[in-house]
């Protein structure tokens, strides 16, 4: 007897979903790699770095205790929560208690939550352009609608507060604020952040505040989570946050979330039907990150900074191309749009395709951030790869 899986249909709500475009491009460099072609892929999210001795050491010597166990609670051991206030008072003179954080699989698996807790179906969440890739599609799985503010890259990608006045509507339930960002890696100023966050507490719309980025800025520029901004600004921000960028852990899988405790216990109780939590190893290794770095997350804030000045002096001089200085973060946003006629490309996608084909140059085409001018080149790589990629750019575009 045969049997048929046809009638077994898919939800509109998966249907709708998009394939991350940054996994897959990085998966088929990868498949590129395995068949011997010589191929420089700048796709990366992660720190090129190893998650620091001490953490690993503190993982393997909790293995060893026995925590392996379900975690207890669900909403994150009592001694990474602990830490992570300890952190956010000493980072941002920001005071949470314990029962204002869960932790959760990634910051990115945070960010979902927050929006399934919060989101109707009808509500709009205001992203800027460029977002990151996974934004507009997290929104749409919760139900609600994502509405787009175009972004000016002559104002390095900053949305102003007149702009973000402009989008409020009555329907309007949250705001996605990213800073440093990515994929432009531009910082919001202390008093830039002020400016936005005041629009959108008086409009009364949640913040959803990604700050995954936050130890990694350059130039002195020191980023303002959007709860510090005052009492009422704190009463409405979800501030999101994890170890995957600080301390290269990008595969352990751990991030949180802080904010009011309603909205807290509703993501806990989301967390216990779901992953119920996670593996207590993990979390007693990024409590020990977080309560000694050991310098390890200025070093790599250093690195990044010195890999980043160099990929753009040299990608800011290639022929029609502009690029807007980095200030945080670990990527590279550069406007390509100048090229296009030259080329005989009509977008990002066919310039990234052509560029692969052509180069054997990976990249991210502008157009899965909203921003279909521009391709993201990641600087979490060696100065050499970082010199090879631009070579081949520079060929490229010769």
């Amino acid at each position: 007897m045969r049997y048929d899986s046809e009638n077994m249909n898919l939800s509109t709500r998966i249907n709708a979903l998009h394939e991350s475009p940054t996994m897959k491009l990085t998966a088929r460099a990868a498949r590129m790699k395995a068949e011997g072609i010589d191929v420089v892929a700048m796709t990366a999210g992660e720190p090129d770095f190893d998650t620091p001795e001490h953490i690993k050491a503190a993982a393997i010597e909790a293995i060893r205790r026995g925590e392996t166990k379900y975690p207890k609670p669900a909403s994150g051991l009592p001694a990474l929560k602990s830490a992570i206030c300890a952190a956010l008072l000493r980072n941002q003179g920001l005071t949470y208690r314990p029962e204002q954080v869960i932790v959760t699989c990634g910051a990115k698996l945070a960010i979902q939550k927050t929006l399934t807790v919060l989101i109707n179906p009808g509500d709009e969440v205001l992203i800027p352009t460029p977002y990151w890739v996974s934004y507009p599609e997290l929104v749409k799985l919760a139900g609600g609608t994502p509405v787009l503010i175009e972004s000016d890259e002559r104002r390095d990608f900053k949305l102003t507060p007149e702009q973000v006045r402009a989008a409020i509507t009555p329907r309007t339930k949250a705001f996605l604020y990213c800073s440093p960002s990515n994929p432009a890696s531009f910082t919001y100023t202390p008093e830039e952040t002020r400016g936005l966050v005041q629009v959108l507490a008086t409009a009364g719309v949640a913040i959803i505040s990604d700050e995954i980025y936050d130890s990694l800025t350059f130039g002195g520029v020191k980023p303002l989570s959007p709860a510090a901004v005052s009492a009422e600004a704190y009463a409405r921000t979800i501030t999101i946050n994890g170890a995957s960028k600080i301390f290269a852990m990008t595969g352990w899988r751990v991030g949180f979330a802080a904010g009011p405790v309603h909205v807290i216990e509703a993501m806990i109780k989301l967390q216990s039907q779901g992953t119920s939590g996670v593996a207590p190893f993990i979390q007693l290794a990024y409590a020990e990150g977080l309560k000694d770095d050991r310098g390890e997350i200025e070093r790599m804030r250093r690195d990044f900074e010195r890999r980043g000045r160099h990929m753009y002096d040299r990608v800011k001089r290639l022929p029609g191309v502009t690029c807007v200085e980095p200030t945080g973060a670990y990527y590279l946003f550069p406007n390509v749009s100048g090229t296009f006629a030259r080329l005989r490309v009509r977008d990002s996608d066919e310039f990234a395709e052509r560029l692969l084909n052509e180069a054997h140059l990976v990249v991210i085409p502008g157009s899965a951030f909203g921003s279909d001018r521009h391709i993201r080149m990641s600087f979490a790589t060696s100065m050499a790869q970082i010199d090879a990629a631009v070579d081949r750019l520079e060929a490229f575009l010769k």
